[in-house]
């Protein structure tokens, strides 16, 4: 990867400065934030004394007036269980986790130097699933690196099989400058890493849509972002696993509002409702078999 070399080391923002920032966005009127940064579950390691991410997420979740928060991005190697327990006990964090797991070959993995192996990647999302079953998890994925054989793409796949994720952003490994992975001699035919590509976005489409059926006659709470462009009598917002959600409405009545709108169409990366007037829009999911509305 060549961001460390662009953006130098990792510097953590004090938590006073972060939770003043969220505050004044919330006076402003904002109802979502998003922390962000390249490994954000590192935040602290390198303040005196050491903090935790999960006790800046609890400290500046608790901000007053803020609706959501998320944050990106997540790395194997610092992902922790107390950042999935925060999730799951402070009512403006939402159910989602976006964790790059880019191979799932330990020999690919160990040439990136990620510092993280397939089976932990399978631990942490067990971990997630059963503390917050509805939580989406989301990923990045690489094919192609720099030796990469057919074999360890087929791992790449199990794990993608094993895991089902709810949405995994992907991409064909190219050289980048500076980095030691681009003048090595077993780069990946250029054809190959076409079809690889072809054949991992094609599985994470039929996942994506799998995993979105759930959502299927459920009440969402939308936050509304903007008027669908491309169909003008439909706002576009997101649910709180961050999946996009259209449905019709106004506009300029809805936008920042946090709207209750009943799922009645899934397609692979986004969702179609129907607002559903005088429900409740707050809370998370229990999965008992039903959809339950339990309230925060």
């Amino acid at each position: 990867c060549v961001v460390p070399t662009t953006r130098g080391s990792e510097q953590s923002r004090p938590r006073d400065a972060v939770r003043a920032e969220i505050e004044a966005l919330v006076a402003e009127g904002y109802r979502e934030v998003t922390l962000l940064g390249q490994n954000i579950d590192s935040w602290g390691s390198d303040l005196s004394p050491k903090q935790s991410f999960a006790d800046l997420l609890r400290d500046v979740g608790g901000v007053d007036g803020l609706a959501r928060m998320r944050f990106v991005t997540s790395h194997p190697r610092y992902m922790s269980p107390r950042v999935i327990d925060a999730v799951a006990e402070v009512p403006a964090l939402c159910p989602m986790f976006h964790i790059p797991f880019q191979s799932g070959d330990d020999g690919i993995l160990r040439d990136m130097g990620r510092g993280h192996t397939a089976a932990r990647y399978r631990e942490i999302v067990h971990n997630i699933r059963t503390r917050l079953p509805d939580a989406a998890i989301t990923a990045d994925a690489i094919v192609g690196f720099p030796g990469e054989t057919e074999e360890q793409f087929e791992n790449t796949l199990q794990l993608m099989r094993d895991v089902r994720f709810d949405q995994i952003n992907t991409a064909a490994y190219s050289p980048r400058p500076h980095t030691p992975a681009a003048v090595w001699g077993d780069q990946v035919e250029e054809g190959v890493k076409k079809e690889r590509l072809r054949r991992i976005n094609e599985l994470a489409a039929e996942h994506a849509l799998e995993r979105r059926q759930r959502y299927l006659g459920r009440v969402e709470e939308v936050l509304v972002e903007k008027r669908n462009e491309r169909h003008p009598a439909q706002v576009k917002g997101r649910n709180p696993q961050g999946c996009p959600v259209f449905f019709e409405g106004d506009i300029d009545e809805l936008k920042g509002q946090l709207v209750p709108v009943r799922i009645v169409e899934a397609r692979p990366y986004s969702l179609v409702g129907e607002r559903a007037e005088g429900r409740f829009a707050g809370g998370r999911y229990a999965d008992d078999g039903e959809s339950v509305v339990v309230e925060a």
